[in-house]
């Protein structure tokens, strides 16, 4: 046997009992070739065929070409048949090493697993049972394994009669059998088709759950399809396990003379790819149903942290206490406070009243409102972003949270001019854009390195210089999907800022502010063979819009092909669209960090939010929301990228997230197994020749 297809071989008999991820992860280093030499001529192209349905297939042909170790001595004299049992095992004792040469680098990439599973999501009593059974009956073959690995790599001679037991338990038809084994399994997974006893199978049990829970399929670190596929990854490696323990087994028995085995082995074979290609069917099918979206939960309130977990607009909209006299030219009170609505300015401060002992509205003032004549006024920290921590009205009225006052409360109090005038102190809003408002968004573009094969992996929101850039990360693609995880990076967001030369506001950043403060909510997804390389945001109109670009990839070489002429795509539709956009509206939203549960998405594609403040009544209108979702949007398993988006996530009557979303490549296609497992060329080289 060459050494390639040794090393074929080790991964799939080589698996620690309980650890399926480390066998998937095997799977797909060994078909990248980042652990074997690739194939120089393989017979049947596998280019667009997934890593593990390529595996099976090398599998296979390699432990048939083990078999001439078995045939090669022909009808002897036992002793004989002994000196080609040590072959057998000196095959085997390869596998056990192989494997754990590369245990420390498989174990650095983390797999979902059963075990994850039946952790994360609450699922129906019946797919739970299902999954435990699951588990059970994977880790049973795993711990049988384990025994065949103790044998192989014991320095000590293992006698005759344990190997023979050992091959004629794997291989006999009662409850701890392999065969019985993977007939179980194959039935959880597959489920039944046959009347009365139709049922669904696990595959489909667990699109349904994670369909239904969309808001906690964040808690996982890849999409609903990345589940299904790394749950059949882990699924298939015990399949391989147990195919290759059986034809191991009998391939022992032949060598002590108990039998022939051929038609045994050829049986197991074809039943083997019988399940394989339903399986393979069926995962096709569940997965072009299954979401490929990907976000990322809110963390913990404790854990929250602005600039790690969160970003905010700071007072772009911000409540403002001011008085009608110092809002017009004539020094006038001759009208009411609704009256200054519409963006007027502060005129003048009268007398030095309370207009002198607060920080001015330098920009425009707008939705003033008449609360009380009189009341109290809590002014925050200079150092806040806040203007009052809480306002209360002679009538009881509370704006904000009131508790203790650090500075101390000032009495403000309306006055009457003449008799006829009331000169009222009002509640306004003030658009100032001030050294202390951080309301800028980046519209330069952040993009991977095309010209060196590298593909965007995460989107996250970073405030730099009072700018919030949205910025990717990157990282080498490789053949049939993988990403080289030694090169993942982020791209760093420029390091520019409003005042610098030849920067101009329209084209290399957005400026937020009354009129303008409108974000485009979309779903963008690249076209089939393409992969996302970039993102953008745009002005379409007063709104700022975010775009993509995409690039095509060779999936079997993991190639870009021609990466200078990436594509950007975006959604042109507005409200007058034949498809409107229409609005997320929050009403009398909170500060987003104070809501008593994790927040859920509660927008769609084709939507769009308007950046406002706080509610007057709970937070006297200090705090600008939403505010962003700062936290890396990268699935826990690096992977290619067919699209982005932003979403908005809350509870009602609170402000809310933007957040990123990603959306994972689908695999779905490439689950595509080649006419035959095995080269028809190779058909009777590989069965086991009679005697």
């Amino acid at each position: 046997m060459s050494s390639a297809k040794c090393q074929q071989t080790q991964c799939v008999a080589s698996v620690v009992p309980g650890r399926i991820a480390i066998a998937a992860f095997c799977l797909l280093a060994l078909v990248s070739g980042q652990t074997r030499p690739v194939r120089a001529a393989d017979p049947v192209s596998t280019a667009s065929v997934i890593s593990v349905l390529h595996l099976g297939r090398e599998i296979i042909t390699s432990i048939m070409e083990t078999w001439d170790l078995v045939d090669e001595v022909g009808d002897v004299h036992l002793p004989y048949k002994r000196g080609n049992d040590k072959k057998i095992l000196k095959q085997m004792y390869m596998i056990s090493q192989q494997i754990e040469n590369s245990e420390h680098q498989i174990l650095n990439n983390a797999q979902l697993t059963v075990d994850i599973l039946l952790k994360q999501l609450m699922f129906e009593f019946r797919l739970e049972n299902y999954l435990q059974e699951l588990a059970d009956l994977m880790n049973r073959v795993s711990h049988r394994e384990q025994i065949m690995r103790s044998y192989v790599e014991s320095e000590e001679k293992i006698e005759q009669l344990t190997l023979e037991s050992f091959a004629s338990s794997t291989v006999a038809l009662d409850v701890n059998s392999i065969p019985l084994l993977l007939a179980r399994i194959d039935l959880l997974v597959s489920g039944s088709r046959d009347l009365p006893f139709k049922k669904p199978g696990i595959l489909e049990l667990l699109l349904q759950n994670t369909e239904e829970a969309k808001s906690t399929i964040c808690s996982f670190g890849v999409s609903a399809q990345q589940v299904l596929y790394q749950l059949y990854n882990a699924i298939s490696i015990t399949e391989l396990k147990g195919y290759s323990m059986m034809q191991f087994s009998w391939m022992l028995l032949k060598a002590y003379g108990k039998g022939n085995f051929t038609a045994e082995s050829r049986l197991m074979r074809r039943r083997f790819e019988d399940r394989t290609s339903r399986t393979q069917q069926l995962l096709q099918r569940v997965m072009q149903q299954a979401s490929r979206d990907y976000w990322r939960c809110d963390p913990e309130r404790n854990q929250q942290k602005e600039g790690e977990t969160f970003l905010q607009i700071t007072r772009l909209l911000q409540g403002y206490v001011e008085n009608e006299v110092d809002m017009n030219t004539e020094n006038t009170c001759k009208e009411n406070c609704a009256h200054y609505s519409w963006g007027v300015k502060q005129e003048q401060c009268y007398k030095d009243l309370y207009c002198s002992k607060q920080p001015k509205c330098s920009g425009r003032i707008y939705n003033c409102e008449y609360m009380d004549s009189d009341m109290w006024i809590c002014p925050s920290a200079t150092s806040s972003n806040r203007r009052y921590e809480y306002i209360e009205y002679e009538n009881g009225v509370i704006l904000g949270q009131k508790g203790h006052c650090p500075r101390g409360t000032t009495k403000v109090d309306s006055w009457w001019r003449w008799l006829f005038w009331h000169c009222s102190y009002c509640m306004c809003l003030c658009d100032d854009a001030g050294p202390r408002s951080d309301r800028y968004i980046n519209m330069r573009e952040s993009v991977s390195d095309v010209m060196n094969n590298k593909i965007v992996t995460g989107m996250r929101f970073v405030k730099k210089n009072r700018i919030i850039h949205l910025i990717v990360q990157q990282g080498t693609l490789l053949p049939r999907g993988l990403i080289d995880n030694t090169t993942l990076e982020w791209v760093e967001a420029e390091g520019y800022n409003i005042l610098s030369p030849n920067v101009r506001n329209g084209q290399d950043y957005h400026t937020l502010n009354h009129d303008n403060r409108i974000l485009d909510l979309d779903d963008l997804e690249v076209q089939p063979s393409y992969v996302l390389t970039g993102v953008r945001f745009r002005l379409l109109g007063n709104h700022l819009n975010m775009e993509i670009r995409m690039t095509e990839m060779d999936f079997g070489t993991g190639k870009l092909v021609d990466p200078d002429k990436s594509i950007w795509i975006g959604s042109d539709k507005t409200e007058h669209s034949e498809e409107k956009r229409t609005e997320v509206k929050l009403d009398r939203p909170h500060v987003p960090l104070l809501t008593p549960s994790k927040s859920i998405p509660d927008s769609e594609s084709n939507q769009f939010i308007r950046f406002r403040e706080s509610d007057r009544g709970m937070d006297a209108a200090q705090t600008t929301v939403p505010f962003f979702d700062a936290q890396p949007v990268v699935p826990a398993k690096p992977i290619p990228l067919a699209g982005a988006g932003l979403f908005h996530k809350g509870r009602p009557k609170f402000g809310g997230f933007i957040a990123p979303k990603v959306l994972t490549y689908d695999f779905g296609p490439h689950v595509q197994p080649p006419a035959s497992q095995i080269p028809p060329e190779s058909e009777e080289r590989q069965l086991p020749r009679q005697r």
